[in-house]
């Protein structure tokens, strides 16, 4: 994961790669030189420790760099990952590039912080010489920016500020890096960052005796390191402008369609700063691309910029972020959209609501809204031991007029349970209500669902197989979901990445994809439409929730399985008519008829809707694979017996869904 190739991550004109020439040589990169030679012999997929006797699995490649490749590396003793630098011997034979090496290695080793990429050990065999880095899985800033083109302000200061504690460790260890760059700072799992590839980097000369070497990468060379002036921890200040400026706009500052003149755009400090940055953004970017080194400030005075005390910066981010930009208006306590949203949904409402001093105070509301996302993870944990519970107790058997009487000898014994009711709720009704309050439309949707799956049960012959079927269609269906009906309602998301809750009041409410839309629901049929940056006041704290679900599911919960196609753009909006727990399994009944069952235990589901007149069956089994069955197919074929009980029982949940 440290080599990567050597650019900025983004298109460009000009070269990208780095370079360290010594001052006697044009400051042009060198070009790459042909080997003629005949080529190595492929590398061993199995590697051997010749001192400690370990061996590693080499896997696939994660970046290439002008001496080595970067492997993924299995130590087969312990299945720890590594990301492994393999240098072949033949590309460091002449004693200046070893020198290099040895000397990467030495001052890597010694660094241990956060931020920085761990170095855990090296070793040489006859071939090569391996570093062993830590794994990073979500690539690096490179590979981010790339996917989404530019990224929010609050993004950047989140990873400016790991960027700066890094370097600042660095700098205090007398390092300078000399290469920052996108492509060296690495992404965890976590998304945490990390600094790396410190190839070029080197012990910082008292101000007298500075090294005048033209080193780095063209597009994020300072002037001093241009005009070979000597060069200090300045010039990675200059780096980090670079790398802010990219990271807002999607290209680096000084890009141009030759490299001649970028190198007298840097002399220069010749830049634009658009329109669509914020003041704080230019003025920042100002000082950190100050011509004059002096002039740049430090890495302390950075993080005290307006830029980092005057605009929100998320404590982590989601990685879905690697790939589409994130939803600040529900996890930013400073927008004045959710104090409004806080006093709607708790009651107080305040004349005049003070701005924070500081990024970590807030105001008594903020604090409440803030809260949400923890209150609804609680709420998931409680829900879970409730449901462990409730699998060990025995439960009644079922009654004889129950459709489960269909299939008693396919029947395992626990399909021959009675469902027992958790928890409901209805559009229209209150779900604590102790009548079933449903509109006659939604017993209409439910009445015929119930019908053609009792026909399709009763007719339907037994089979050892599920019969063939496509693997996916263009339909509608719940990925994911969590109940917080303890508190305001129920939530899903399609599969077209719409949002929706039915709240405990009987209303529904739905955020579309493009997330600037609302629809509402208060009774059937009945769709108010209003963009989310003009909210109505009395719908502020239902929209507030709706959010929070829709924040909560892309941080936390993963797609319930494989059903990757999209609805076309024409079919209906789905919402939500009912849903109902048991101690097995969740129902969801929509409006356009989809029934959607999910099984706890292992993992399953059924959708069952009508496409083109025709009514289709989809199973996802317990590994995430889906098929979809015409059901008049299921009817002349028949199904195994898992998948019948299943029907069984989810026709069983959609008549009892009122009792």
């Amino acid at each position: 994961m440290e080599i990567q190739q050597r650019s900025t991550g983004v298109p460009q004109s000009n070269s990208g790669g780095s370079m360290c020439e010594s001052t006697t040589r044009s400051c042009e990169p060198r070009r790459k030189r042909v080997d003629k030679r005949s080529a190595p012999a492929e590398m061993a997929r199995i590697i051997t420790d010749p001192v400690t006797g370990k061996c590693y699995c080499r896997g696939k490649v994660l970046g290439k760099g002008g001496f080595a490749k970067c492997y993924e590396m299995t130590d087969l003793s312990t299945s720890k990952v590594y990301a492994a630098k393999i240098i072949p011997h033949s590309r460091v034979s002449k004693p200046h590039q070893r020198e290099k090496i040895d000397r990467e290695i030495e001052l890597h080793r010694a660094l241990h912080h956060k931020h920085i990429v761990h170095f855990y050990h090296h070793f040489e065999d006859k071939e090569n010489i391996y570093i062993l880095l830590e794994y990073c899985s979500r690539k690096s800033l490179a590979h981010i920016l790339k996917a989404r083109k530019v990224l929010t302000e609050p993004e950047v200061r989140y990873y400016l500020r790991q960027i700066v504690s890094g370097l600042r460790y660095l700098h205090e260890q007398e390092i300078l890096h000399r290469d920052l760059k996108l492509g060296n700072f690495f992404v965890s799992e976590t998304m945490e960052l990390k600094v790396g590839d410190f190839g070029l980097a080197a012990k910082l000369e008292p101000a007298g005796n500075r090294r005048k070497t033209i080193c780095g990468t063209p597009n994020y060379l300072s002037p001093e390191v241009l005009n070979k002036q000597g060069h200090g921890c300045e010039s990675d200040i200059w780096a980090l402008g670079c790398v802010m400026y990219t990271m807002l706009l999607g290209r680096p500052p000084f890009e141009t369609t030759n490299l001649k003149e970028t190198y007298r755009c840097i002399r220069e400090a010749r830049y634009s700063l658009p329109s669509s940055l914020s003041p704080q953004a230019k003025q920042l970017i100002a000082s950190l691309l100050a011509k004059i080194p002096e002039d740049r400030p430090d890495l302390e005075h950075i993080l005290r910029h307006d830029f980092f005390t005057q605009g929100f910066s998320p404590e982590r981010l989601s990685a879905s972020c690697c790939h589409s930009a994130p939803d600040f208006h529900v996890s930013s306590p400073a927008k004045s959209f959710f104090k409004k949203a806080a006093a709607a949904l708790f009651g107080g409402k305040r004349d005049k609501v003070k701005y924070y001093e500081t990024l970590n105070k807030l105001t008594k509301e903020e604090e409440e809204i803030y809260k949400l996302q923890h209150d609804l993870k609680r709420t998931v944990i409680s829900q879970q031991q409730s449901k462990q519970t409730a699998e060990n107790e025995s439960l009644l058997p079922p009654s004889a007029e129950s459709p489960v009487a269909l299939a008693t000898e396919s029947q395992s014994p626990t399909t021959q349970d009675t469902i027992r009711l958790i928890v409901r709720g209805s559009l229209g009704s209150c779900s604590s209500s102790s009548e079933c309050l449903e509109d006659s439309t939604t017993g209409s949707v439910a009445d015929t669902i119930a019908s053609v799956l009792r026909g399709c049960l009763e007719n339907m012959p037994t089979a050892s197989d599920i019969p063939k079927g496509s693997s996916s269609c263009n339909l509608q269906w719940v990925t994911k979901w969590v109940d917080y009906s303890n508190k305001y309602g129920f939530g899903y998301q399609l599969s077209d990445h719409t949002v929706g809750v039915l709240f405990n009041n009987g209303t529904h409410m739905s955020l579309l994809p493009d997330r600037k839309t609302i629809h509402y629901y208060a009774e059937l049929g009945q769709c108010s439409v209003f963009p989310t940056c003009e909210v109505p006041e009395r719908f502020v704290g239902q929209v507030t929730v709706l959010k929070y679900f829709s924040h909560y599911m892309e941080e936390n919960l993963m797609d319930g399985g494989d059903l990757g196609t999209l609805p076309d753009a024409h079919m209906p909006r789905l919402y939500l008519l009912q849903w109902l727990k048991s101690d097995r399994a969740l129902m969801m009944l929509f409006n356009d008829g989809t029934f959607q069952v999910n099984f706890y235990h292992d993992h399953t589901k059924i959708i069952l809707c009508c496409q083109r007149e025709e009514y289709v069956l989809t199973y996802i089994n317990e590994d995430r694979v889906s098929k979809t069955l015409k059901l008049s197919s299921l009817l002349t074929s028949g199904c195994p017996p898992d998948l019948r009980e299943r029907m069984v029982y989810s026709l069983n949940m959609l008549l009892q869904r009122c009792s």
